[in-house]
């Protein structure tokens, strides 16, 4: 079940509609996780079983932390640690890892083709194994109590708005919200399916809508101009965007309609001025988890400039392998973390502020920084968005040898135009709402107009099509 659907339009009222009659917030947790149990279940029921052995081995493993000393509080932690790791690495990696193999080993002569297995990649589970490795570590570094109630634990990991493609909540910030009685208003509902909406539009009505010709144009580089290329390498850049943050949208939108806050997991990243800043916007809570519980353990920038640098790239490859099985998601990873540590070589040890737009010169600075920034993180998407190390020397060659004069692409530049300019009208927009609900403080009226249009547009350039799943369904 996927948030720009059919099913999930019937699913979502009715859930409401339970759950608003219930009388309490644990009886409404328990219908939450039943809930949530057959949201995921939708996929393949099957997968059930592993996210309920993983949540209740994190469960118990946390409990037996916060009561363990000495050298047996590691022990647990590491019971959790492998067992997360194990399962995202075999489901994940396994494959990834053993077909690399054997294509080295059939260049000496010899052909192990019993270690190939078809391991199907159930949904999420990137997101909520980070999820419940970061309780247990918290628990472990004593910022966090763990929970006797096994309900309330097994919907924080659950909690169908975020499981299939977060944000990945800490439970510092989820479980206290779901360990309490929840009250919604009518502010509450507005801002909930304000949200709601805003997601379908940069999903159904954007990325759906110019992902037909970016498939068309990355399936075969070769028959296209180099502005056909070009052109769909930006189109790229507005379907992933449109579509992740779209997902994030909705999800914080649906989980407000349950009086429940999830954490906003972009804050319009194409607009940031510096590729730090970008991951200070793009899928923020990925970026927080790197950072707490790879970036600063591994020493962070505690122990000189080299060892900083050191850090930063290691970082980012341990998420571009998060982000798929993929030597080109590793060499995706490898990019940012060189980008991240050249521009930490170049701040040196100057102070983050942030850009000021008071001036005519501030303005002039700004956009070229962050036209600098986007197109850095463009050049990065193409290696994201190639099957392979063959296509993308495909795609490359093709970009090289293909005079730009072949064609206009006038339809594509249409697009572009179209589609890119509806992104930055919705991110200039939300740029400075803290809920990213600007609706909200309009005048009604004007409020009442402008969803209405969105839901024309919605309707009338993407439609509801249950056939593009959500991109990060696949991490």
């Amino acid at each position: 079940m996927v948030f720009n659907s059919l099913p999930y339009a019937v699913f979502l009222p009715v859930v409401l509609l339970l759950y608003y009659a219930l009388p309490s917030y644990k009886a409404q947790n328990r219908f939450l996780l039943a809930a949530s149990w057959f949201f995921y279940g939708w996929w393949d029921w099957r997968f059930l079983a592993l996210i309920g052995f993983s949540t209740a081995v994190d469960f118990v493993v946390a409990q037996r932390i916060h009561t363990a000393a000495g050298p047996a509080r590691k022990r647990w932690l590491w019971v959790s640690l492998g067992m997360n790791l194990g399962i995202l690495g075999f489901f994940k990696y396994f494959n990834f890892f053993a077909g690399s193999f054997v294509l080295m080993a059939r260049q000496v002569g010899w052909s192990p083709g019993w270690l190939t297995l078809n391991i199907v990649l159930p949904v999420g589970i990137s997101f909520y194994t980070f999820q419940t490795l970061a309780y247990t570590i918290d628990v472990y570094r004593k910022q966090l109590q763990p929970t006797g109630d096994w309900v309330d634990f097994a919907l924080y990991v659950s909690f169908f708005p975020q499981l299939v493609a977060g944000p990945i909540e800490r439970a510092q910030a989820l479980l206290p919200q779901l360990q309490s009685p929840r009250r919604v208003d009518v502010h509450d509902l507005r801002a909930g399916f304000s949200l709601i909406l805003i997601g379908l539009v940069r999903k159904v009505g954007i990325a759906d809508a110019v992902a037909p010709d970016v498939d068309r144009i990355f399936r075969n580089p070769t028959t296209h101009s180099e502005a056909a290329l070009l052109l769909g390498l930006y189109l790229f850049a507005l379907q992933i965007y449109g579509d992740f943050a779209g997902y994030s949208s909705i999800a914080r939108g649906s989980a407000r309609l349950l009086g429940i806050d999830l954490l906003r997991n972009f804050d319009q990243p194409y607009l940031a001025t510096n590729i730090t800043d970008f991951w200070r916007r793009w899928h923020r809570s990925l970026s927080f988890w790197l950072r707490d519980y790879v970036y600063i353990p591994l020493g962070g920038s505690r122990h000189g400039p080299l060892k900083t640098y050191r850090n930063l790239f290691l970082t980012m490859l341990i998420g571009g392998l998060w982000h798929g099985a993929s030597w080109t998601f590793v060499l995706w990873g490898a990019l940012h973390g060189a980008f991240l540590a050249v521009h930490k070589l170049w701040l040196g040890d100057q102070r983050k502020t942030e850009p000021g737009w008071t001036t005519p010169g501030d303005w002039l600075r700004n956009g070229l920084s962050i036209f600098a920034t986007f197109h850095l993180v463009l050049f990065a998407w193409l290696f994201f968005r190639v099957g392979g190390f063959f296509e993308l020397w495909t795609w490359v060659g093709a970009f090289a040898a293909t005079p730009w004069w072949l064609g206009y692409e006038h339809q594509l530049l249409a697009l572009l135009t179209l589609y890119g300019l509806a992104s930055f009208a919705l991110d200039l927009a939300q740029y400075r709402h803290p809920t990213h609900t600007p609706m909200l403080d309009w005048p009604r009226p004007v409020g009442i107009l402008v969803a209405a249009a969105a839901i024309v547009f919605v309707l009338a350039w993407g439609g509801l099509d249950v056939n593009v799943p959500f991109l990060y369904f696949q991490f």
